[in-house]
Order: structure tokens, then C-alpha cells, then sequence
């Protein structure tokens, strides 16, 4: 029965290895482990998103705050995706540039000199979660950037994940649900 088991057991153990890292274009970078933290006092980390920030609600951002920024960063970025959307991952929002001194961001605001690139719906604003049925994961992730990506206002969405990827030193990721 051991010798049975021991061919089985390889097998398992090698797949379990096989995860791998997203490229950006609507995913994740490759990146070291999440080294910032991100919390929102409207949600906790695997919790439900209130309506409010939802596209039933109000449709506002909801306040984040972060930390844990390494010290050579130049600039945050934020994205927030839905992983579970039907096409694939739709973009919901992409801020740029936040100033290096940056570790909140008020409910419903954009930091002066932050730029907003479109996001999947094609608008260059905070496009709240709207499933179109069941419940999906929107990750609110916050990079933190070697230099600002420099691009502008309504910038197109891959050329600022692009900008993201290529400047990404570390990241953290704060998930809320919600469902319909």
C-alpha cells in the first residue's frame, strides 16, 4: 500500500507547486510577496463591500489607508478588479501618480496630482462592483512604484497596467465581496 501511495503523493506535491504569477493587462504583476497592508473602515479583508460603494449604492470609492510602503518608492498606484467577471478581469478603477507620502485615501476622493486611467467601461472614474449575478472578489490592490508612470488623465487602461507592471516594487491587496 506505501508504494502505491508514494507515486501519488509526488504527483500531488508537484502540482501544488504549478501556481504562477499573472502578468498585468487586467491581472497581477510579478512582484515579490505582498509586503503593504491595505484596510478600508468600510470593510474588512474577505468581507462584504456595503452598497454604498457598490453601482446599487452611491457608486463611491470606498476609503483605504495603507502601509508598509518600502522607502525607495517614487509613487502608489491603486487597482481595483473583479477577477470573476464573466469576460475576465474588468478593471473598475486605476488611480496613478499618489504622491510617495500618500497612505489614505478619503471615501469618494482622488488625491491632487493623481491621475485616473479608463477603466474597462471605458470611464476615467471609480466604477463601483456590479456583478451581473452571484457574488464576486474586487481587489483593491496598492502598488508602490519606483518612479511615477507620468501618464495622463483618461491615460488607456493597458498602457497603464503596463506602466504599473514595469515599475512595481511591492504591493498589497485588501478583497471585498459583493453580491447581487
Amino acid at each position: 500500500m506505501r508504494l502505491r501511495l508514494l507515486p501519488m503523493l509526488t504527483i500531488g506535491l508537484g502540482l501544488t507547486g504549478c501556481g504562477g504569477t499573472q502578468s498585468q493587462s487586467g491581472k497581477e504583476p510579478a512582484v515579490p510577496a505582498p509586503s503593504i497592508t491595505v484596510t478600508s473602515r468600510a470593510f474588512v479583508d474577505g468581507g462584504d463591500i456595503p452598497r454604498r460603494f457598490t453601482c446599487d449604492g452611491d457608486d463611491v470609492s470606498p476609503p483605504l489607508a495603507w502601509k508598509g510602503l518600502p522607502e525607495q518608492v517614487g509613487a502608489v498606484a491603486l487597482v481595483v478588479d473583479d477577477p470573476d467577471a464573466p469576460r475576465g478581469t474588468f478593471t473598475h478603477w486605476v488611480l496613478l501618480d499618489l504622491e510617495p507620502v500618500t497612505t489614505t485615501l478619503p471615501e469618494n476622493e482622488v488625491p491632487a496630482g493623481a491621475k485616473q486611467a479608463k477603466n474597462s467601461a471605458g470611464r476615467t472614474s471609480y466604477f463601483g462592483p456590479c456583478p451581473p449575478r452571484g457574488t464576486h472578489h474586487y481587489r483593491f490592490t496598492v502598488y508602490a512604484l519606483s518612479e511615477a508612470t507620468g501618464l495622463p488623465d483618461g491615460a488607456v487602461l493597458e498602457d497603464a497596467l503596463h506602466a504599473i507592471d514595469s515599475r512595481t516594487l511591492a504591493r498589497g491587496r485588501l478583497t471585498g465581496l459583493y453580491s447581487r
